[in-house]
């Protein structure tokens, strides 16, 4: 059943043609597409930043298909028609709980060649290069994750045959579909990336080099068959063979110097199961994950900090909540750039940064009368002798966040990128390569002292992405969420989480809140929000450098309600989402 909210957030001109893939996905059969079949009484949910990717993990559920089946089927969609954001040539991470409590969480994060370095993005003269410049070079590209990852998760708890998830993605690259606006605005943001070889050129761009229109039918045949043969023959046929030999050339050929990515590299990936990192919040269990994301620490630093304050009676609209907000994320992200990195090559002390006791006393630091102005990291406690320099590395936004519940009540939460919009900008079999090493620090040390974020040979970069499950205090299920936006994911998360755990908001209304986003010294706040109006009061609490600057803001979730599970959609982007 597709929702009335997807038809409300798909563009116009496209919902004719949504309609007719979800008509004829039903009506197709066996051999890995669709096939219809009975909705469960107890519906399950998908939701995602395109609606025509939530209905294709809705169709695994209709088939019987756990949510990880669904998620499965939604991110192999969503690199069909969203390539500015995520595909098989990146990466991601994947929360995974039942109705009763037990989380998994599984590492589809891009690594390093062995060929790496901390020098990495230094240039000759030993100072770090331009961030575009590295971008778009073979510097960039980390081995793909998504699939190794897909493959483990579906080893794990997938229902359906492993060829039947990718029926939905194989239609969409075969038959085409049609640009969104939200598409056409980064095909032109971006086109030094999207445009950058010859494939990309023919695929989104018209004689003259301008983006094809809004409502253009887009096919991609290249694509079909990559994902065609994954489909039979699992995902070795993307990391060995013709496929892995296409990628490491490419890299190679278009990395500056005698050193690049060999077809080993690709051999070599393995997705991790990784150890969920949970906390409580005003007696929510919030489990999210860890290492080499920031997402799980952040998200509950930023709440946990701020659990002394009376959220609820001060609500949304007043000024300080804004303020102690403000002032816990840079609490937060203070540790973070510290400490966060890679726990196969360094130290993390992760149970000190969720510690209770650790983030009570730094919520001491968070006065309601006055801003701390520039925080500093803590000294969570930890076994180890940590001694990390803050490293200088920006994130960019090619990144999509989309959910599943099954009729089971089991969730998936997976955030997929490809880093910035179409990554590389290489492209081979159809798909965009990554540039997700250039969320390592490009400076490797200060003063002899090392960055825990620096590039090292077969290391994944430290990430924001933040895929969460919500459990109440009965330990039942209610809420997957998570978000796109680079650095701003935390900040997006515990945002929604405190909407609709302290203002009873519900989920649709949690994510549509506005934005502040503040992990230095300075405040930014969404464009023509509610949030302009208290500039004045932020400016008396002593927040001095406030600005309106945009931010992707692209946030998805479901919830448990008394009539069943709904899905949220950020009202800022074309998401949507599908009931079984």
């Amino acid at each position: 059943m597709v929702s009335l909210r997807v038809l409300r957030h798909l563009p116009q001109r496209l919902t004719l043609g949504f309609a007719a893939f979800a008509l004829a996905a039903c009506a197709t059969d066996g051999n890995g597409a669709f096939a219809s079949t009975p909705k469960s009484e107890a519906a399950g949910a998908v939701s995602a930043a395109d609606p025509r990717a939530a209905e294709a993990g809705a169709e695994m559920l209709r088939r019987g298909g756990s949510a990880t089946d669904a998620a499965i089927a939604t991110m192999l969609a969503l690199g069909v028609i969203e390539p500015q954001s995520s595909g098989i040539g990146g990466g991601g991470f994947l929360v995974t709980g039942d109705r009763d409590g037990g989380v998994m969480t599984f590492d589809g994060r891009e690594t390093a060649p062995m060929a790496a370095s901390p020098e990495w993005f230094l240039d000759a003269s030993g100072h770090p290069r331009q961030f575009m410049d590295a971008v778009r070079s073979g510097l960039s590209v980390g081995v793909p994750g998504n699939l190794r990852l897909a493959e483990k998760a579906h080893d794990r708890s997938g229902k359906l045959p492993w060829k039947t998830l990718f029926g939905p993605a194989i239609a969409l690259a075969e038959n085409g579909y049609a640009i969104t606006e939200r598409m056409h605005d980064f095909l032109g943001d971006a086109k030094d990336r999207a445009a950058r070889v010859p494939e990309g050129r023919a695929l989104f761009f018209d004689a003259a080099g301008n983006p094809k229109p809004v409502g253009t039918i887009v096919k991609n045949p290249a694509l079909a068959a990559t994902l065609r043969e994954i489909a039979e023959k699992g995902p070795d046929a993307f990391y060995t063979g013709a496929n892995a030999l296409a990628i490491a050339t490419d890299v190679a050929a278009d990395t500056p110097g005698a050193r690049g990515m060999v077809t080993g590299d690709i051999e070599h990936y393995v997705a991790k199961e990784r150890a969920p990192v949970c906390g409580t919040y005003r007696g929510y269990r919030i489990c999210g994950m860890g290492p080499p994301s920031s997402g799980a620490t952040t998200v509950l630093a930023i709440l946990k900090q701020l659990e002394r304050f009376d959220l609820a009676r001060l609500g949304k609209d007043s000024p300080v909540a804004w303020h102690l907000f403000a002032e816990s994320q840079r609490l937060a992200y203070a540790d973070r750039e510290l400490y966060l990195g890679d726990t196969d090559f360094v130290q993390v002390p992760v149970k000190g940064l969720v510690d209770d006791a650790y983030l009570k006393q730094r919520g001491t630091l968070i006065s309601p009368d006055h801003t701390m102005a520039t925080a500093t990291a803590g000294k969570p406690p930890s076994d180890a002798s940590l001694s990390y320099a803050d490293g200088d590395e920006p994130e960019e936004h090619g990144t999509t966040h989309f959910v599943a519940i099954d009729q089971w009540g089991d969730a998936a939460s997976y955030t997929s990128t490809v880093e910035g919009s179409f990554g590389s900008g290489l492209m081979v079999g159809g798909y965009y390569l990554n540039n997700e090493l250039t969320d390592f620090s490009f400076t490797p040390d200060v003063a002899g002292v090392p960055v825990a974020n620096r590039v090292e040979p077969g290391k994944r970069p430290r990430s924001s992405m933040s895929p969460t499950l919500v459990y109440d205090k009965n330990g039942q299920l209610v809420l997957a969420i998570g978000a796109a936006g680079g650095a701003t994911i935390p900040v997006q998360v515990a945002k929604a989480l405190i909407g609709w755990i302290d203002w009873r908001l519900s989920a649709e209304d949690a994510i549509a809140l506005p934005m502040l986003f503040s992990p230095g010294d300075a405040i930014m706040i969404e464009p023509g929000s509610p949030l302009k109006a208290m500039v004045p009061a932020l400016q008396a609490l002593g927040h001095a450098n406030i600005a309106e600057r945009p931010m992707p803001l692209k946030a998805n979730a479901i919830e448990r309600t008394a009539g069943g599970w709904v899905g949220a959609a950020d009202p800022r982007s074309e998401g949507g989402w599908v009931k079984q």
